[in-house]
């Protein structure tokens, strides 16, 4: 499952890391049943201005979290049968993706992904299982 960042996990504050927005417990949630969470940003590292490292920010708010992740920027699994620099992923959460729930924060904020509806949509009726 790949998952974008800004907006998606956090609120937009780029190159910052933004405010909370209910990921983290709909995260682990997933992790836990046995979701393998690819982390899909357009953060990099060594920026020449500003925060020099933002993708390593991301990754170190997975950590603080304690949401594993399977790969980032990538499927591990896929050299074996593509040289794509896409990451292959059976469901991409993110907020400029089509369909995918958003709600709006403060006044003035982009819209971010509603984790209440992601959760209720992945886990329809099920206490345990993602909904496939």
């Amino acid at each position: 499952m790949a998952v974008d960042f800004d907006g998606t996990c956090v609120a937009h504050e780029f190159p910052k890391i933004g405010r909370e927005i209910g990921a983290v417990r709909v995260l682990k949630r997933m992790t836990d049943a046995g979701a393998k969470l690819i982390l899909w940003t357009m953060r990099s590292d060594g920026r020449t201005s500003g925060n020099p490292n933002p993708l390593t920010d991301a990754i170190q708010w997975f950590e603080k979290h304690g949401i594993p992740l399977y790969g980032i920027q990538r499927n591990p699994t896929q050299d074996e049968w593509t040289t794509s620099p896409k990451a292959h992923a059976k469901i991409y959460i993110d907020d400029a993706a089509l369909g995918c729930p958003l709600k709006c924060g403060f006044p003035g904020e982009h819209p971010h992904v509603d984790w209440d509806a992601v959760e209720a949509i992945l886990f329809s009726n099920s206490t345990s299982k993602i909904a496939t």
